[in-house]
C-alpha cells in the first residue's frame, strides 16, 4: 500500500502520486498527464516522498484540509 507522506509544507493544498510512486504536493490544483500530475503554472510544488509504483495513480489526487 502507498501511504501518503506526513509533514507536508503549510502551503500544500493538494497531494497526488504519480505512476512511478512519487508523491507530490501542490499549492494549486494540478493537471493530469500520461503518467502523473504537473503544476498548472501557478503556485508551488514539492516532491513529498517516494512510494511503490501505483497503477491506480489517477485516483490519488486529494484536496488537503485547510490549515489553521
Amino acid at each position: 500500500m502507498n501511504t501518503p507522506p506526513d509533514n507536508l509544507p503549510d502551503w500544500a493544498a493538494w497531494l497526488a502520486q504519480d505512476a512511478d510512486g512519487a508523491w507530490w504536493c501542490y499549492e494549486a490544483e494540478p493537471n493530469q498527464h500520461d503518467t502523473g500530475w504537473y503544476e498548472n503554472e501557478v503556485g508551488r510544488l514539492a516532491k513529498a516522498g517516494q512510494g511503490a509504483p501505483n497503477p491506480g495513480w489517477r485516483a490519488s489526487l486529494v484536496r488537503l484540509p485547510a490549515a489553521g
